[in-house]
């Protein structure tokens, strides 16, 4: 029990004085705490208000955003002026946090005869307008007993956007060549666009060099063995595992992962907050792009 608490309780039976020399507090002290009692109130009555609409916003995220995601949710849609720090306090508080990085598999499986595309990249994974530049990877999806299916992405630098994917259960070339086409798709036309990958066998095929040319796609590479030269893809990967699987293993079947990834493609391209696109949506973000661009041209 807190000792001024302790005083209130018992000063009509003791008295103010004697209490507070036998538990060793000065009596200015005791009398300060009585009077800020209101104040105090308040603060726990608008940390618990506030508690309340962190728990629901980290809910709706599925139990995944941490303190930066949470805070830029509250300033934008919930109006609250508040500090990260007393985010970070409260949902510390609450036991609310979200979810870390989990093991990697093994998935790039390169052909030490294929031909090499250079570097177009340069660990430079900005880009100053959509449809520009794009990253490509192959992730594992464990589906249970052991087994796995399999996720090619590729995600636009400019937006952070997912803008074509493909799930198999096999690592072919068509796997990465269906991919492909879902993002030409959904761009309409990736003529020009730099597509940026590892060494894998899949990217070095000669499927994939046919899709990609006539999609009229350059073709980037990293260095063999080196992650952080495709650091973009491997980051997209490591979000969407920890927020989908959130401590699981696995999934149960590869249905259940087909349906996951779908919903949470949709949460991640049109509500999930990026860091990188100051805490926007990936098309949020890229709305604003065009209104930037539009107001541009007619101010021209």
């Amino acid at each position: 029990m807190n000792r001024f608490q302790c005083v209130a309780d018992l000063r009509a039976e003791h008295g103010v004085k004697r209490l507070c020399q036998v538990l060793g507090i000065a009596r200015s002290s005791f009398y300060y705490w009585r009077a800020t009692a209101p104040a105090r109130a308040a603060r726990q009555a608008a940390d618990e208000k506030l508690t309340a609409k962190i728990a629901a916003v980290h809910a709706a995220s599925d139990g995944t955003y941490g303190v930066p995601r949470v805070t830029a949710e509250l300033r934008e849609t919930g109006g609250e002026s508040v500090n990260h720090k007393k985010v970070a306090r409260l949902m510390k508080t609450a036991s609310i946090a979200g979810f870390r990085l989990r093991r990697k598999h093994r998935t790039t499986l390169a052909d030490p005869a294929a031909a090499k595309a250079p570097d177009l990249i340069g660990r430079d994974f900005t880009a100053t307008e959509v449809n520009t530049k794009y990253v490509g990877d192959i992730t594992y999806l464990p589906v249970g007993g052991g087994k796995f299916c399999y996720l090619a992405t590729v995600i636009d630098l400019a937006s952070r956007r997912l803008a074509g994917w493909a799930i198999a259960d096999h690592m072919r070339a068509e796997l990465v060549v269906d991919a492909l086409a879902a993002a030409e798709r959904t761009r309409g036309s990736l003529a020009g666009a730099i597509m940026h990958t590892d060494h894998g066998a899949q990217y070095t095929s000669r499927a994939f060099a046919d899709a990609r040319r006539r999609a009229g796609v350059r073709q980037s590479m990293s260095a063999v063995g080196s992650s952080a030269d495709n650091a973009a893809a491997e980051s997209w990967n490591a979000s969407m595992k920890r927020e989908t699987l959130q401590n699981r293993k696995s999934w149960s079947n590869e249905r259940e992962a087909r349906l996951e990834l779908f919903r949470w493609r949709h949460r991640y391209n049109t509500v999930r907050r990026h860091s990188r696109l100051g805490h926007r949506s990936p098309i949020t973000y890229e709305h604003a792009l065009d209104r930037t661009s539009t107001t541009l041209t007619q101010a021209a």
